[in-house]
């Protein structure tokens, strides 16, 4: 059984994070009292800006392999400090060998998009079971279309064919999001950076912390983060970290947006519209939605290969640890996380 510790998310700046003796020590200049919390209970920290850690706290993370990440205001990744390597060097050189192996690749490459596509839909099918008129009507258009890019991906003979499949199916997908809104949301096309609209703003920061999630879960299984199968070798990138990500995104990151959206917990005025047409969320909204976003982690959802529920923070690792088994020849196949 693995114990399901927490992340810790330190936003406000002027904040500085010291150790003392196994505790981690909180401090800031406005905010008198003392903050204390157990380095026991803590499996990641994340920072944003604004925020320093001394650095004989961050050398007692990497011993103890509690890894360290950096996020801009907008979610997205600047650094990570982890610690020594972990796993066993053969099953990283097996990865490579995968990976060089041209009907290897591919077949987890379908996979992980088949997962993508698959939890999309569901997406999709659920918001249109909430929904009326012409937007049931468009969502379950696109969930039929979605339904069709599931079988094409199966049917791609090379990775290029692979990602035009699910840039269609993603296309499609995304242009079904003001049907999920129950709010008034303009037609919408996702940008990435920067972000132009609230809903891309928020988007962008939920799929900055998964990515944060999948590519600890790389890292602590043994998996080398930057040799990926759908998104193949980018230098500079974390490339099966985004491949990993791809079966998460419609129901840890997607639903949970809509989720923010539809209850109001994140308004109007909770964004602030910066020059260039940039939109970033508050300090204050990204309080709300990192506190939203550590309760929907705690969230069970069913996993068809384990037959049991598990908590959406474990999700990553255990997924990493099904790649991993599928890489040293222990299963067949890679098995994509998917709900029903």
């Amino acid at each position: 059984m693995t114990e399901l510790l927490n992340t810790l998310y330190v936003q406000t700046p002027g904040t500085s994070l010291h150790l003392e003796n196994d505790t981690l020590r909180v401090v800031h200049p406005d905010q008198p009292g003392r903050k204390i919390l157990p380095l026991a209970r803590i499996d990641h920290v994340v920072i944003f800006a604004g925020v320093t850690v001394t650095s004989d706290l961050l050398l007692r993370c990497a011993d103890d392999r509690r890894t360290v990440s950096w996020l801009t205001g907008f979610g997205r990744f600047r650094a990570r400090l982890s610690g020594p390597t972990a796993g066993n060097p053969l099953l990283r050189r097996a990865q490579h060998r995968a990976h060089d192996d041209p009907s290897r690749r591919l077949a987890i490459a379908q996979h992980m998009v088949a997962g993508k596509i698959h939890n999309g839909r569901q997406v999709l099918l659920r918001a249109a079971r909430d929904a009326q008129g012409r937007k049931q009507g468009t969502l379950r258009a696109a969930a039929e279309r979605n339904a069709g890019a599931l079988e094409a991906a199966g049917r791609a003979t090379d990775i290029s064919a692979l990602m035009g499949v699910e840039g269609t199916a993603a296309r499609d997908y995304f242009a079904a999001v003001p049907s999920m809104c129950s709010s008034a949301v303009t037609p919408f096309e996702r940008t990435r950076r920067p972000p132009a609209d609230p809903v891309n703003c928020l988007l962008s920061f939920a799929y900055g912390l998964l990515r944060v999630a999948v590519h600890g879960a790389l890292e602590q299984v043994g998996l080398d983060p930057y040799i990926g199968f759908l998104h193949g070798v980018r230098p500079g990138k974390p490339a099966l970290a985004l491949d990993l990500m791809e079966e998460f995104r419609p129901l840890l990151a997607d639903r949970f947006v809509m989720t923010l959206l539809n209850r109001k917990e994140v308004g109007d005025d909770g964004f602030e519209h910066l020059p260039g047409e940039t939109v970033r969320l508050t300090e204050s909204a990204r309080r709300t939605v990192l506190n939203a976003w550590q309760n929907y982690r705690q969230r069970a959802w069913p996993h068809a290969h384990l037959g049991r529920e598990v908590p959406a923070a474990l999700l990553p690792l255990l997924q990493a640890r099904l790649l991993a088994r599928h890489l040293r020849g222990d299963l067949d196949e890679y098995l994509p996380w998917t709900v029903n």
